[in-house]
């Protein structure tokens, strides 16, 4: 028996906190909610169908943007959340996914390093740079944090020469460049007596998650991401994980295939809505092993 759409919209609904009774009301719960999912996004929407945080706030899907966002209440919590929670070192805050910022819970970040950087460590970042993968900038940035870390936006801009205001755009590109790489991290933002933000190395703010991910493998972490993101949204298809974890169809069909054939997700038909799509078992309340035929 197949299940009907409108069920597992609502698991998702659920389990993305949308619902007034289900909302994310204080620190506590926030980080709850994180580990739970796994990760979510900031204030952004994913059409592939991510947790947000602003929406586990406000309690509802797409919220509208509030003409006075600075006086809203919702805005205002998310915001402070997103900043206490990474200032705390409980959960991993960068730009994981297709460069939007995202909050991860430390014991799904490992996959995401795992995928991103292997078994790197931050000294090899010249050997990125040496291959074409890194830009002159991004080098020069990372060569003033190895020297020393962590450091603030305008002592790391004088020190590599950045601080004219031509040449902000250039320093935000290399930034957004080594947040994406997993080299460096915001660990927080200062806002008196000016506002700024502090960087530090990946591996210095959290050397015990990174290990961890330099010691697991590309296909285990692929596994955990998928788990982990079905488990929270529910239902998904293989073109959307493609595109929202940016990884090749061959690597995520061995993967599903894995976690259909451990019964960790099922390749089904949904009651009203066109072709085959992959459900977490879990959602189902039953072994997705006795289902995989359907």
């Amino acid at each position: 028996m197949t299940p009907p759409g409108r069920d597992l919209e609502a698991q998702r609904d659920r389990r993305f906190r949308r619902a007034p009774g289900l909302r994310v009301r204080s620190a506590a719960s926030a980080l709850a909610f994180v580990n739970d999912v796994g990760f979510c996004s900031t204030f952004y929407c994913f059409p592939e169908g991510v947790p947000c945080l602003w929406e586990a706030v406000v309690g509802r899907a797409r919220p509208r943007w509030p003409r006075h966002s600075h006086h809203d209440d919702g805005v205002g919590l998310t915001w402070r959340l997103k900043d206490d929670l990474p200032a705390a070192r409980q959960v991993y805050y960068g730009k994981v996914l297709k460069a939007r910022p995202m909050l991860v819970a430390l014991d799904v970040f490992p996959a995401f390093y795992a995928l991103v950087r292997g078994r790197q460590r931050a000294r090899d970042y010249r050997e990125e740079y040496e291959a074409g993968r890194l830009s002159h900038t991004a080098r020069r940035l990372m060569d003033a944090l190895i020297r020393e870390h962590p450091q603030y936006t305008r002592e790391l801009r004088g020190n590599t020469f950045l601080l004219d205001s031509a040449k902000t755009r250039e320093f935000e590109r290399a930034m957004a460049e080594l947040q994406q790489g997993l080299w460096v991290v915001k660990t927080e933002e200062r806002y008196e007596p000016t506002f700024s933000y502090r960087w530090d190395l990946v591996e210095t703010w959290l050397p015990e998650v990174v290990a961890e991910g330099r010691r697991l493998s590309r296909g285990a972490a692929l596994e955990r991401l998928v788990t982990r993101y079905l488990d929270a949204a529910v239902f998904g298809t293989p073109r959307g994980l493609c595109r929202l974890f940016g990884i090749p169809a061959a690597d995520l069909a061995v993967c599903i295939g894995r976690l259909v054939q451990r019964g960790r997700v099922l390749d089904t038909t949904v009651q009203g809505w066109p072709g085959r799509w992959l459900v977490a078992a879990a959602a189902l309340g039953e072994d997705a092993s006795a289902q995989k035929g359907a």
